[in-house]
């Protein structure tokens, strides 16, 4: 699979309400680019794949929004919305925040957010010039999966109650 074919199957996957294949996904996934932890500074919504993995629908739980790159060690991966629709930062959760750093993974190295505290590492490739695919790895997950897919999406502007990047938080 080319990396045309990659981003359109991408798109086609990300609208399903049927289960997708993490092997499917693993194809899109080594198609596309990797990507550099300055790049992705910004704000981003976020998204999930149904895979059935176990993670599937606990985000939007949390009312998760997406992530917000405020600076390479400056990062909050659980952006979510209190009842007023406000965005905060939901440290409790990921018991903490972030930092971006570049990460070997499936032997190509890319941008790689890593949880302060949790051994959990979200790998980014990206699909095109505003959208980022995710696999969110972690201590404890074999070398095989399960993982957890997930897309970004970069934010137009700072939506309502979000800090633009550098601004904190």
């Amino acid at each position: 699979m080319d990396r045309l074919e990659a981003r359109a199957r991408f798109h086609e996957l990300r609208k399903a309400d049927d289960l997708v294949a993490a092997v499917e996904l693993d194809e899109i996934w080594a198609a596309l680019a990797t990507a550099r932890p300055e790049d992705i500074l910004g704000g981003w919504k976020g998204g999930e794949f149904r895979t059935g993995h176990p993670l599937e629908g606990m985000l939007a739980e949390a009312s998760w929004y997406g992530k917000t790159f405020a600076a390479v060690h400056d990062a909050k991966p659980l952006m979510c919305r209190n009842e007023a629709g406000e965005l905060y930062s939901n440290i409790e959760l990921g018991q903490g925040e972030a930092s971006l750093w570049t990460v070997e993974f499936r032997g190509e190295s890319t941008a790689t957010m890593v949880y302060d505290g949790r051994p959990v590492l979200d790998h980014f490739k990206w699909v095109d010039d505003t959208t980022l695919m995710g696999i969110m790895n972690g201590k404890g997950i074999p070398a095989e999966g399960p993982f957890y897919y997930f897309f970004l999406e970069r934010a137009p502007e700072p939506p309502h109650g979000s800090p633009r990047a550098g601004e904190g938080a």
